[in-house]
């Protein structure tokens, strides 16, 4: 079981696909960077990244692209996040 796993997740990983199916739901792949834009608020991760504030909602409006291309929507920044711990992309420590 775990060997499945594991494989599907390198499979997902060396396709950096959108998507990775799982026996129950879709599950969104998203880069690091976009996943770690989900863990302060907008200002403060343009300030560590320095880039504009605005870059980060397109990101972050890119990440929601993706939830509802398979049919999770996150209409907010919340939900978005409980999406993100849903899947494991980030941890609830990383907040």
């Amino acid at each position: 079981m775990i060997r499945l796993a594991r494989n599907r997740i390198r499979a997902c990983l060396a396709s950096w696909s959108t998507v990775c199916w799982t026996s129950r739901r879709a599950r969104v792949t998203v880069a690091p960077r976009e996943a770690w834009l989900l863990t302060d608020n907008k200002d403060v991760v343009a300030r560590q990244l320095h880039i504009a504030p605005t870059t980060v909602r397109t990101h972050l409006q890119r990440v929601r692209a993706k939830y509802a291309a398979v049919g999770r929507p996150a209409r907010s920044k919340a939900a978005l996040v409980a999406r993100a711990i849903q899947d494991g992309l980030i941890d609830i420590d990383d907040l």
